[in-house]
């Protein structure tokens, strides 16, 4: 059965410079399992597509995340996930005592769900 993943190399670099906004791209590229080129790649394209902007401080860059950004697949207007900005999508991979929606992010680590779900 091939691999597949459940958030793209995209969805982990904007998690990446979410949450370090001064991230180097080698340290990006590590973190995703990419390589730098890949990375910058990527970044240039959230850039290109409003979720980052990359400013340059020094010899480095610092990143802002922009959560107020709708995402671009058109199926998710219409689902459950159309209300959500993609900050309060994120916020929980980030933060996991953010609540989404009111609730709880239901993002766990591993323990605390296994155990969760033990009470069930």
């Amino acid at each position: 059965m091939p691999e597949w993943k459940f958030l793209t190399n995209h969805a982990h670099v904007l998690l990446c410079v979410a949450h370090e906004p001064q991230i180097r791209l080698r340290e990006i590229a590590e973190a995703v399992g990419i390589t730098e080129r890949a990375a910058h790649r990527i970044i240039a394209e959230l850039e290109e597509g409003g979720y980052i902007s990359r400013q340059r401080m020094g010899r480095r860059n610092s990143y802002s995340f922009h959560p107020d950004t709708v995402m671009r697949h058109p199926n998710l207007q219409n689902s459950m996930l159309g209300d959500l900005t993609l900050g309060e999508l994120v916020a929980p991979l980030i933060d996991p005592k953010t609540q989404l929606n009111g609730h709880a992010s239901g993002l766990m680590n591993g323990a605390r769900l296994r155990a969760a779900e033990g009470n069930r």
